[in-house]
């Protein structure tokens, strides 16, 4: 039963927005859901609290009604951001302490709160107790100490604005339904060209909801952008950090657009146990495997979005001597400016995907190569090598059948081992510097 506090809390300050999917391009409109199947005791919600100029929404909680386990993986980037190193120590904090104590995820989008030294750190601070003001205001009591995470997104450099981001809080509903969870996914929105929101129920008898964002500067490694899956299993802090270690290697660090790394990125997993599906050793891999398989699910929006994409290309690499050396052939190909521009271009020039595999520091057999396109309409595929050598003549029209679909895949087998990686990318246009050549105005 929700208390009074809670009630009107979900009703006082109503600052809506539309969430319609129709608002988005037509072509993205397939990958928004209508409908989810969320978490128990999770609440969400989104406004807009005046940090982008443009005046959209850029304010987002997930709160959960109960203190939760929460694992979280950061950016490499040295000059990471206020926030994450805010989330690292809270997050750390709580290992030491040994229980759950995160009750909210509190993002804002529009300014980063990166490279703005003493103060960042301060305002970081803020913004977290502002929304552990927040969690308070919903359960009716205190919150004993920090609780609340902080995640933000935008551009560099700047302060952030936390004294608009405490009164958007002040103001800000919450809710458990499918239009709230939407609400929440577009704020995260900067650069994005549709909300990433994923759910789904699991027979374990637990569930799963995330949101994600991200469009440009998305390369590993680690998460390379903002996301939070929120989930409703029992399950301890040294097993969910196992599974999200290895869920990301799959997903999250299995994504690039333009090869640049965040100073933001971060990928934070809570769990609340409100489902009462209590996840021990025995079912601790068929929960790491659906993290795995719901996050790489939720990666590849962001690169669907891809900042001027047009196509969805997945490289797999087979055939390996070890996830790692899958894993970088895969990176190497899917970083390649030559291989992105010219899926862009439509062009079988299939000699850049081959020399982007030798160059890859993988030590090979190149008598045992095999390559091969697939296009994302479930037809047949296109040999381009076999065995080291070239499929001569190449089927031009074929070539071209597959290359102009939106989703194409490119097979590499290795021939030396049993392992195999994916990495996830988008081809290079001439929109994505359009779109970066004025990105602060």
């Amino acid at each position: 039963m929700l208390s009074s506090h809670m009630r009107s809390l979900r009703t006082v300050g109503r600052r809506l927005f539309n969430t319609d999917a129709s608002q988005f391009p037509a072509a993205k409109q397939r990958f928004i859901p209508t409908s989810g199947n969320y978490p128990k005791g999770f609440y969400a919600g989104g406004s807009a609290c005046g940090i982008k100029k443009n005046g959209k929404p850029d304010l987002a909680v997930l709160l959960s009604d109960r203190p939760a386990v929460a694992s979280a993986v950061f950016t490499t980037n040295q000059f990471c951001a206020a926030p994450v190193q805010f989330d690292r120590q809270l997050i750390n904090g709580a290992r030491e302490a040994g229980a759950p104590i995160v009750r909210a995820v509190v993002t804002n989008s529009g300014c980063a709160n990166a490279v703005t030294g003493k103060q960042g750190l301060v305002d970081a601070k803020l913004m977290s107790e502002a929304g552990d003001r927040f969690v308070s205001r919903f359960s009716g009591s205190a919150v004993g100490g920090s609780s609340s995470l902080v995640m933000s997104t935008g551009v560099i450099g700047q302060s952030l604005p936390v004294e608009k981001i405490s009164t958007g809080l002040d103001g800000l509903e919450v809710g458990e339904g499918h239009d709230m969870w939407m609400r929440a996914a577009v704020a995260h929105m900067t650069t994005d060209t549709f909300p990433k929101l994923l759910s789904r129920r699991y027979q374990g008898g637990f569930s799963m909801a995330g949101i994600t964002k991200g469009a440009g500067m998305i390369h590993p490694n680690m998460a390379t952008l903002l996301g939070t899956i929120c989930t409703d299993a029992n399950v301890s802090q040294e097993m969910l950090d196992r599974a999200l270690k290895y869920a990301v290697a799959r997903s999250f660090n299995a994504i690039s657009v333009d090869g640049d790394m965040s100073t933001n990125d971060t990928i934070a997993v809570l769990a609340n146990g409100a489902s009462g599906a209590v996840i021990g050793e025995e079912g601790f891999v068929e929960f790491r495997d659906a993290l795995t398989e719901f996050m790489a699910e939720l990666a590849a929006l962001v690169v669907r979005d891809g900042e001027g994409a047009t196509k969805f290309i997945t490289v797999e690499v087979r055939g390996a001597r070890s996830f790692d050396d899958a894993k970088r052939v895969a990176s190497t190909i899917a970083t390649s400016s030559l291989v992105k521009t010219a899926f862009y271009g439509q062009d079988a020039n299939w000699g850049r995907i081959l020399c982007a595999v030798g160059y890859a520091g993988v030590e090979l057999d190149t008598g045992a190569v095999d390559m091969s396109i697939w296009p994302g309409d479930g037809g047949w595929p296109l040999v381009l090598v076999e065995k080291g050598e070239p499929r001569l003549p190449l089927d031009e029209v074929r070539a071209k059948e597959i290359l102009v679909l939106e989703d194409v895949k490119v097979v590499v087998d290795l021939g030396v081992g049993q392992e195999m990686a994916r990495m996830y990318t988008c081809d290079l246009s001439h929109d994505y510097v359009s779109i970066n050549a004025d990105y602060r105005s």
